[in-house]
């Protein structure tokens, strides 16, 4: 158990930025999901934009790896113009 008041803060302060990445990243998984289930050209492109900034927003974060990020994008933007 943490001694210090400032280590006690800590702890609380880690938890909540733990939860809040958690819900960012599996935010983004989810619209990772929803962007390859799409069919329609259009949608896929509009949900492509924002899942991209969802992406640039975790990588800035270092939630993921900026590599991971890229290469997320780059298969998502594949996929969209075969559609």
């Amino acid at each position: 158990m943490a001694n210090h008041k400032s280590a006690i803060k800590r702890i609380r302060s880690n938890e909540a930025k733990r939860v809040l990445n958690r819900y960012q990243h599996k935010s983004t998984r989810t619209a990772i999901k929803k962007l390859r289930s799409l069919t329609e050209k259009t949608a896929a492109e509009e949900l492509l934009r924002k899942v991209s900034s969802m992406l640039d927003r975790l990588a800035k974060k270092n939630i993921i790896h900026k590599n991971k990020a890229a290469n997320n994008k780059s298969k998502l933007t594949k996929l969209v113009n075969a559609l």
